[in-house]
Protein backbone atom coordinates (compact mmCIF):
# COMPACT_ATOMS: atom_id res chain seq x y z
CA UNK A 1 0.00 0.00 0.00
CA UNK A 2 0.73 3.22 -1.68
CA UNK A 3 1.69 5.75 1.97
CA UNK A 4 0.43 9.12 1.70
CA UNK A 5 4.36 10.86 0.31
CA UNK A 6 4.37 8.67 -2.40
CA UNK A 7 0.76 9.36 -3.68
CA UNK A 8 1.71 13.15 -3.29
CA UNK A 9 4.88 12.55 -5.34
CA UNK A 10 3.17 10.48 -7.60
CA UNK A 11 0.82 13.31 -8.10
CA UNK A 12 3.38 16.43 -8.61
CA UNK A 13 4.74 13.83 -11.05
CA UNK A 14 1.87 13.80 -13.43
CA UNK A 15 1.91 17.84 -13.21
CA UNK A 16 5.26 17.99 -13.79
CA UNK A 17 5.24 15.58 -17.09
CA UNK A 18 2.77 18.45 -18.30
CA UNK A 19 4.33 21.76 -17.26
CA UNK A 20 8.14 21.51 -16.65
CA UNK A 21 8.91 24.74 -14.52
CA UNK A 22 6.11 22.77 -12.29
CA UNK A 23 8.69 19.95 -12.16
CA UNK A 24 11.55 22.38 -11.28
CA UNK A 25 9.93 23.94 -8.56
CA UNK A 26 8.39 21.02 -7.07
CA UNK A 27 12.08 20.04 -6.87
CA UNK A 28 13.42 23.11 -5.69
CA UNK A 29 11.05 22.46 -2.71
CA UNK A 30 11.24 19.06 -2.33
CA UNK A 31 15.09 18.99 -1.87
CA UNK A 32 15.25 22.64 -0.24
CA UNK A 33 13.55 20.36 2.68
CA UNK A 34 15.00 17.65 2.87
CA UNK A 35 18.80 18.92 2.33
CA UNK A 36 17.65 21.19 4.80
CA UNK A 37 16.85 18.01 6.88
CA UNK A 38 20.22 16.56 5.99
CA UNK A 39 22.17 20.28 6.60
CA UNK A 40 20.75 20.73 10.43
CA UNK A 41 21.75 17.11 11.14
CA UNK A 42 24.68 17.27 9.92
CA UNK A 43 25.74 20.86 10.94
CA UNK A 44 24.69 19.88 14.56
CA UNK A 45 26.44 16.14 14.66
CA UNK A 46 29.86 18.64 13.63
CA UNK A 47 29.24 21.07 16.10
CA UNK A 48 29.40 18.49 18.87
CA UNK A 49 31.98 16.62 17.51
CA UNK A 50 34.17 19.57 16.81
CA UNK A 51 33.62 20.86 20.23
CA UNK A 52 34.33 17.41 21.51
CA UNK A 53 37.66 17.39 19.51
CA UNK A 54 39.08 20.97 21.05
CA UNK A 55 38.55 19.57 24.50
CA UNK A 56 39.97 15.73 24.35
CA UNK A 57 42.95 17.82 22.05
CA UNK A 58 43.63 20.38 25.47
CA UNK A 59 43.31 17.67 27.61
CA UNK A 60 46.38 15.34 25.91
CA UNK A 61 48.25 18.62 25.68
CA UNK A 62 47.87 19.17 28.86
CA UNK A 63 48.44 16.01 30.19
CA UNK A 64 51.30 13.93 28.42
CA UNK A 65 50.88 10.69 30.42
CA UNK A 66 47.71 10.08 27.96
CA UNK A 67 49.98 9.17 25.50
CA UNK A 68 50.95 6.09 27.02
CA UNK A 69 47.10 4.83 26.72
CA UNK A 70 47.03 5.23 22.71
CA UNK A 71 47.88 1.34 22.78
CA UNK A 72 44.92 0.31 24.94
CA UNK A 73 42.25 3.34 23.24
CA UNK A 74 43.08 2.27 19.65
CA UNK A 75 42.33 -1.58 21.31
CA UNK A 76 39.12 -0.83 22.64
CA UNK A 77 37.64 1.28 19.44
CA UNK A 78 38.32 -1.57 17.50
CA UNK A 79 37.12 -4.52 19.89
CA UNK A 80 33.73 -1.72 19.61
CA UNK A 81 33.85 -2.33 15.93
CA UNK A 82 34.47 -5.27 15.91
CA UNK A 83 31.42 -6.49 17.95
CA UNK A 84 28.97 -3.51 17.08
CA UNK A 85 30.51 -2.00 13.89
CA UNK A 86 29.61 -4.31 11.17
CA UNK A 87 29.59 -2.47 7.95
CA UNK A 88 30.19 0.79 9.86
CA UNK A 89 34.16 -0.39 10.06
CA UNK A 90 34.53 0.40 6.17
CA UNK A 91 34.11 4.20 6.91
CA UNK A 92 33.58 6.81 4.18
CA UNK A 93 33.87 4.11 1.51
CA UNK A 94 30.81 2.47 2.72
CA UNK A 95 28.96 5.52 1.78
CA UNK A 96 30.80 5.59 -1.74
CA UNK A 97 30.18 2.06 -2.17
CA UNK A 98 25.94 2.59 -1.82
CA UNK A 99 25.95 5.55 -3.68
CA UNK A 100 27.41 3.09 -6.97
CA UNK A 101 24.51 1.34 -6.24
CA UNK A 102 25.88 -1.98 -3.92
CA UNK A 103 23.48 -3.43 -2.02
CA UNK A 104 23.05 -2.92 1.67
CA UNK A 105 23.06 -0.14 3.99
CA UNK A 106 24.65 2.94 5.96
CA UNK A 107 24.18 1.81 9.53
CA UNK A 108 22.74 4.58 11.85
CA UNK A 109 25.71 3.41 14.28
CA UNK A 110 27.94 4.24 12.10
CA UNK A 111 27.66 7.98 14.13
CA UNK A 112 28.28 7.41 17.27
CA UNK A 113 30.82 5.18 16.74
CA UNK A 114 32.83 7.16 14.20
CA UNK A 115 32.18 10.31 16.61
CA UNK A 116 33.60 8.33 20.14
CA UNK A 117 36.49 6.29 18.24
CA UNK A 118 38.33 9.83 16.55
CA UNK A 119 37.84 11.16 20.05
CA UNK A 120 39.34 8.49 21.66
CA UNK A 121 42.19 8.92 18.69
CA UNK A 122 42.85 12.35 19.45
CA UNK A 123 42.48 12.14 22.98
CA UNK A 124 45.79 9.74 23.22
CA UNK A 125 47.96 10.81 20.96
CA UNK A 126 46.96 9.26 17.38
CA UNK A 127 47.92 11.66 14.17
CA UNK A 128 44.42 11.62 11.89
CA UNK A 129 42.12 14.04 10.81
CA UNK A 130 38.39 14.77 11.07
CA UNK A 131 37.02 14.61 7.70
CA UNK A 132 35.88 11.29 7.46
CA UNK A 133 34.39 11.57 10.89
CA UNK A 134 31.92 14.25 10.20
CA UNK A 135 31.33 12.46 6.63
CA UNK A 136 30.33 9.31 8.27
CA UNK A 137 28.01 11.06 10.67
CA UNK A 138 26.17 13.22 8.00
CA UNK A 139 26.24 9.72 5.62
CA UNK A 140 24.49 7.61 8.48
CA UNK A 141 22.12 10.24 9.82
CA UNK A 142 21.38 11.21 5.79
CA UNK A 143 20.94 7.60 5.14
CA UNK A 144 18.40 7.59 8.54
CA UNK A 145 16.59 10.51 7.21
CA UNK A 146 16.02 8.41 3.81
CA UNK A 147 14.62 5.26 5.49
CA UNK A 148 12.06 7.34 7.64
CA UNK A 149 10.83 9.09 4.71
CA UNK A 150 10.78 5.64 2.20
CA UNK A 151 12.51 7.84 -0.12
CA UNK A 152 13.53 5.38 -3.52
CA UNK A 153 16.45 4.34 -4.31
CA UNK A 154 17.59 7.30 -6.40
CA UNK A 155 16.95 9.72 -4.23
CA UNK A 156 18.68 8.23 -1.40
CA UNK A 157 21.80 7.86 -3.39
CA UNK A 158 20.84 11.94 -3.43
CA UNK A 159 20.76 11.98 -0.12
CA UNK A 160 23.68 10.28 0.82
CA UNK A 161 25.76 12.38 -1.10
CA UNK A 162 24.04 15.35 0.44
CA UNK A 163 25.72 13.63 3.20
CA UNK A 164 29.00 13.86 2.23
CA UNK A 165 28.91 17.67 1.29
CA UNK A 166 27.28 18.55 4.46
CA UNK A 167 29.98 17.23 6.17
CA UNK A 168 33.13 18.04 4.53
CA UNK A 169 31.14 21.75 4.19
CA UNK A 170 30.21 22.28 7.98
CA UNK A 171 33.30 20.25 9.67
CA UNK A 172 35.77 23.21 7.74
CA UNK A 173 33.66 26.11 7.32
CA UNK A 174 33.30 25.80 3.23
CA UNK A 175 29.98 25.20 1.83
CA UNK A 176 31.20 25.44 -1.74
CA UNK A 177 33.86 23.45 -1.86
CA UNK A 178 31.62 20.67 0.21
CA UNK A 179 29.10 21.22 -2.23
CA UNK A 180 31.71 20.02 -4.96
CA UNK A 181 33.34 17.58 -3.16
CA UNK A 182 30.24 15.61 -2.58
CA UNK A 183 29.82 15.43 -6.51
CA UNK A 184 33.33 15.14 -7.37
CA UNK A 185 34.72 12.18 -5.02
CA UNK A 186 32.21 9.61 -6.60
CA UNK A 187 34.31 8.77 -9.71
CA UNK A 188 37.08 10.33 -11.20
CA UNK A 189 36.77 13.10 -13.80
CA UNK A 190 32.64 12.70 -13.51
CA UNK A 191 30.11 14.63 -11.69
CA UNK A 192 27.08 14.34 -10.90
CA UNK A 193 25.03 17.16 -11.58
CA UNK A 194 21.69 16.16 -11.08
CA UNK A 195 22.66 16.44 -7.28
CA UNK A 196 24.10 19.99 -7.29
CA UNK A 197 21.15 21.72 -5.70
CA UNK A 198 20.54 18.93 -2.69
CA UNK A 199 24.49 19.21 -2.31
CA UNK A 200 24.52 23.35 -1.95
CA UNK A 201 21.59 23.23 0.89
CA UNK A 202 22.63 20.48 2.48
CA UNK A 203 26.42 21.86 2.18
CA UNK A 204 25.40 25.58 3.11
CA UNK A 205 22.58 24.59 5.71
CA UNK A 206 25.69 22.57 7.30
CA UNK A 207 27.55 25.22 7.28
CA UNK A 208 24.96 27.80 9.20
CA UNK A 209 23.88 25.20 11.70
CA UNK A 210 27.51 24.37 12.78
CA UNK A 211 28.15 28.28 12.94
CA UNK A 212 25.01 28.73 14.84
CA UNK A 213 25.78 26.58 17.47
CA UNK A 214 29.00 28.91 17.60
CA UNK A 215 31.95 27.18 16.37
CA UNK A 216 34.22 29.20 15.31
CA UNK A 217 36.79 27.67 12.01
CA UNK A 218 40.82 28.72 12.03
CA UNK A 219 41.59 30.90 9.67
CA UNK A 220 44.95 31.56 7.24
CA UNK A 221 46.69 34.08 5.69
CA UNK A 222 48.92 33.37 2.19
CA UNK A 223 49.90 37.00 2.40
CA UNK A 224 50.97 39.34 -0.89
CA UNK A 225 50.15 37.32 -3.94
CA UNK A 226 53.49 37.82 -6.51
CA UNK A 227 52.95 39.47 -9.49
CA UNK A 228 52.21 36.72 -12.24
CA UNK A 229 55.41 36.40 -14.76
CA UNK A 230 57.00 32.72 -16.45
CA UNK A 231 58.97 32.03 -14.12
CA UNK A 232 56.52 32.44 -11.11
CA UNK A 233 54.47 29.66 -13.19
CA UNK A 234 57.37 27.76 -13.46
CA UNK A 235 58.11 27.55 -9.78
CA UNK A 236 54.64 26.89 -9.17
CA UNK A 237 54.30 24.36 -12.01
CA UNK A 238 57.17 22.48 -10.31
CA UNK A 239 56.15 22.39 -6.65
CA UNK A 240 52.65 21.54 -7.82
CA UNK A 241 54.09 18.00 -9.46
CA UNK A 242 55.93 17.40 -6.42
CA UNK A 243 52.76 18.52 -4.09
CA UNK A 244 51.11 15.28 -6.20
CA UNK A 245 53.77 13.20 -5.58
CA UNK A 246 53.76 13.69 -1.95
CA UNK A 247 49.57 12.73 -1.76
CA UNK A 248 50.91 9.34 -4.45
CA UNK A 249 52.87 8.79 -1.24
CA UNK A 250 50.47 9.49 1.45
CA UNK A 251 47.90 7.50 -0.13
CA UNK A 252 50.26 4.34 -1.16
CA UNK A 253 51.71 4.44 2.20
CA UNK A 254 48.33 3.97 4.10
CA UNK A 255 47.46 1.38 1.83
CA UNK A 256 50.86 -0.24 2.09
CA UNK A 257 50.50 -0.22 5.90
CA UNK A 258 47.39 -1.35 6.39
CA UNK A 259 47.60 -4.70 4.44
CA UNK A 260 51.22 -5.23 6.24
CA UNK A 261 49.63 -4.62 9.64
CA UNK A 262 46.38 -6.66 8.56
CA UNK A 263 49.01 -9.50 7.32
CA UNK A 264 51.67 -9.32 10.45
CA UNK A 265 48.79 -9.19 12.61
CA UNK A 266 45.52 -10.30 12.09
CA UNK A 267 43.36 -9.58 14.79
CA UNK A 268 42.31 -6.20 14.83
CA UNK A 269 42.18 -5.43 18.41
CA UNK A 270 45.96 -6.53 18.84
CA UNK A 271 46.89 -4.32 15.30
CA UNK A 272 46.02 -1.10 17.14
CA UNK A 273 47.32 -2.05 20.33
CA UNK A 274 50.74 -2.75 18.36
CA UNK A 275 50.22 0.39 16.23
CA UNK A 276 49.51 2.47 19.57
CA UNK A 277 52.91 1.30 20.17
CA UNK A 278 54.60 2.17 17.58
CA UNK A 279 53.14 5.48 17.70
CA UNK A 280 54.78 5.86 21.11
CA UNK A 281 58.17 4.60 20.26
CA UNK A 282 58.17 6.63 16.94
CA UNK A 283 57.88 9.91 19.33
CA UNK A 284 60.71 8.94 21.27
CA UNK A 285 62.54 8.17 18.33
CA UNK A 286 62.20 11.33 16.69
CA UNK A 287 62.29 13.19 19.73
CA UNK A 288 58.60 15.19 19.68
CA UNK A 289 55.13 15.49 19.65
CA UNK A 290 54.44 17.71 17.13
CA UNK A 291 53.30 15.28 14.50
CA UNK A 292 50.65 13.94 16.59
CA UNK A 293 46.67 15.12 16.47
CA UNK A 294 45.46 16.95 13.65
CA UNK A 295 48.69 19.09 12.67
CA UNK A 296 46.94 22.60 13.03
CA UNK A 297 50.27 23.93 15.51
CA UNK A 298 52.48 22.56 11.94
CA UNK A 299 50.11 24.22 9.50
CA UNK A 300 49.99 27.20 11.75
CA UNK A 301 54.06 27.11 11.80
CA UNK A 302 54.22 27.03 7.97
CA UNK A 303 51.98 29.97 7.69
CA UNK A 304 54.79 31.73 9.53
CA UNK A 305 58.00 30.95 8.27
CA UNK A 306 60.01 28.48 6.27
CA UNK A 307 59.71 25.11 7.91
CA UNK A 308 61.57 21.64 8.24
CA UNK A 309 62.15 19.96 4.52
CA UNK A 310 61.24 16.74 7.05
CA UNK A 311 57.92 17.84 8.20
CA UNK A 312 55.86 16.75 5.86
CA UNK A 313 57.43 13.39 5.72
CA UNK A 314 57.03 12.72 9.14
CA UNK A 315 53.94 13.77 9.38
CA UNK A 316 53.04 11.59 6.33
CA UNK A 317 54.20 8.71 8.58
CA UNK A 318 52.46 9.23 11.84
CA UNK A 319 49.26 9.42 9.85
CA UNK A 320 50.09 6.62 7.71
CA UNK A 321 50.69 4.71 10.61
CA UNK A 322 48.25 5.46 13.09
CA UNK A 323 45.39 4.54 10.29
CA UNK A 324 46.97 1.79 9.11
CA UNK A 325 46.92 0.51 12.04
CA UNK A 326 43.42 0.56 12.11
CA UNK A 327 42.61 4.05 14.49
CA UNK A 328 39.75 5.86 13.62
CA UNK A 329 40.03 9.36 11.69
CA UNK A 330 40.00 11.44 8.82
CA UNK A 331 43.19 12.19 6.24
CA UNK A 332 42.41 15.61 5.38
CA UNK A 333 44.01 17.74 8.12
CA UNK A 334 46.68 16.00 7.92
CA UNK A 335 47.24 16.57 4.62
CA UNK A 336 46.63 20.59 4.88
CA UNK A 337 49.60 20.12 7.40
CA UNK A 338 51.61 17.54 4.96
CA UNK A 339 50.92 20.53 1.78
CA UNK A 340 51.47 23.65 3.99
CA UNK A 341 54.57 22.00 5.56
CA UNK A 342 55.97 20.64 2.27
CA UNK A 343 54.95 24.65 0.46
CA UNK A 344 56.94 26.34 2.92
CA UNK A 345 59.84 23.86 2.86
CA UNK A 346 60.05 24.38 -0.62
CA UNK A 347 59.61 28.20 -0.98
CA UNK A 348 63.51 29.01 -0.06
CA UNK A 349 64.59 26.72 -2.78
CA UNK A 350 62.06 28.55 -5.07
CA UNK A 351 62.73 32.03 -3.81
CA UNK A 352 58.82 32.26 -3.13
CA UNK A 353 57.07 33.82 0.15
CA UNK A 354 56.16 30.23 2.56
CA UNK A 355 52.42 31.68 3.14
CA UNK A 356 52.25 32.04 -0.41
CA UNK A 357 53.30 28.11 -1.14
CA UNK A 358 51.91 26.97 2.03
CA UNK A 359 48.57 28.02 0.81
CA UNK A 360 48.77 26.18 -2.57
CA UNK A 361 50.45 23.05 -0.87
CA UNK A 362 47.68 22.96 1.35
CA UNK A 363 44.49 22.54 -0.77
CA UNK A 364 46.89 20.84 -3.41
CA UNK A 365 48.03 17.65 -1.77
CA UNK A 366 44.87 17.28 -0.34
CA UNK A 367 43.77 17.25 -4.42
CA UNK A 368 46.14 14.82 -5.14
CA UNK A 369 45.09 12.23 -2.70
CA UNK A 370 40.98 12.86 -2.81
CA UNK A 371 41.24 13.13 -6.77
CA UNK A 372 39.01 16.27 -6.43
CA UNK A 373 40.51 19.30 -8.56
CA UNK A 374 37.32 21.82 -8.30
CA UNK A 375 36.74 21.25 -5.44
CA UNK A 376 39.94 21.62 -3.70
CA UNK A 377 40.38 24.88 -5.57
CA UNK A 378 36.91 25.75 -4.08
CA UNK A 379 38.36 25.55 -0.77
CA UNK A 380 41.41 27.78 -1.47
CA UNK A 381 39.08 30.71 -2.80
CA UNK A 382 37.17 30.43 0.34
CA UNK A 383 40.26 29.94 2.68
CA UNK A 384 42.62 32.24 1.27
CA UNK A 385 40.38 34.83 -1.10
CA UNK A 386 40.65 34.99 -4.80
CA UNK A 387 43.45 37.16 -5.38
CA UNK A 388 45.82 33.84 -5.89
CA UNK A 389 43.17 31.96 -7.71
CA UNK A 390 45.21 31.27 -10.79
CA UNK A 391 47.98 29.27 -8.50
CA UNK A 392 45.53 27.79 -6.38
CA UNK A 393 43.82 26.45 -9.77
CA UNK A 394 47.80 25.80 -11.48
CA UNK A 395 48.91 23.46 -8.56
CA UNK A 396 45.46 21.54 -7.66
CA UNK A 397 45.45 20.50 -11.59
CA UNK A 398 48.65 19.79 -11.87
CA UNK A 399 48.36 17.75 -8.34
CA UNK A 400 45.62 16.19 -9.62
CA UNK A 401 47.37 15.25 -13.00
CA UNK A 402 50.64 13.68 -10.96
CA UNK A 403 49.03 11.19 -8.21
CA UNK A 404 48.26 9.10 -10.79
CA UNK A 405 45.09 6.74 -10.03
CA UNK A 406 45.39 6.69 -6.97
CA UNK A 407 43.54 8.14 -3.92
CA UNK A 408 42.14 7.45 -0.02
CA UNK A 409 39.12 6.33 -1.11
CA UNK A 410 39.59 2.93 -2.44
CA UNK A 411 35.73 2.79 -3.26
CA UNK A 412 36.68 5.89 -5.58
CA UNK A 413 35.56 4.81 -9.22
CA UNK A 414 37.38 6.21 -12.20
CA UNK A 415 34.82 7.72 -15.03
CA UNK A 416 37.63 8.77 -16.74
CA UNK A 417 41.02 8.36 -16.92
CA UNK A 418 43.55 11.00 -16.09
CA UNK A 419 45.46 10.92 -19.38
CA UNK A 420 44.64 9.53 -22.91
CA UNK A 421 47.78 7.38 -22.57
CA UNK A 422 46.68 5.33 -19.67
CA UNK A 423 44.04 2.88 -20.40
CA UNK A 424 41.69 1.87 -17.61
CA UNK A 425 39.51 -1.01 -17.77
CA UNK A 426 35.63 0.19 -17.37
CA UNK A 427 33.73 0.59 -13.94
CA UNK A 428 37.05 0.14 -12.02
CA UNK A 429 37.55 1.45 -8.90
CA UNK A 430 40.92 2.88 -6.96
CA UNK A 431 41.12 -0.80 -5.31
CA UNK A 432 39.89 -2.98 -8.37
CA UNK A 433 43.09 -1.47 -9.90
CA UNK A 434 45.37 -1.94 -7.45
CA UNK A 435 44.30 -5.56 -7.56
CA UNK A 436 45.12 -5.64 -11.52
CA UNK A 437 48.43 -4.16 -10.86
CA UNK A 438 49.78 -7.18 -8.38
Amino acid sequence: MKTRYARLKETWGGYASRWTHIGLVGSLLYWGIIGGLVGVAAGSASALFLYGLDRVTDARLAHGWLLWLLPVGGAAVSYLYLKVGKDAAKGNNLILAQIHGEPGSVPLRMAPLALIGTWLTHLFGGSAGREGTAIQMAGSLADGIGRTLRLNAFDRKLLLMCGISSGFGSVFGTPLAGTVFGLEVLAIGLMRYEALLPCFVASFVGDRVTAAWGIRHLSYDMGPVPAMSAPLLGKVLLAAILFGLAGLLFSELTRYLKALFAKRIPHLVLRSFGGGLLVIGMVYLFGTRDYLGLGIPLIQHAFEESVSPFAFLLKTLFTSVTLGAGFQGGEVTPLFAIGATLGSALAPYLHLAAPFLAAIGFVSVFCGATNTPIACFLLGIELFGAEGAVYLFLGCVVSYLFSGHTGIYAAQRIGISKSGAVLVPNESTLASLRSRRK
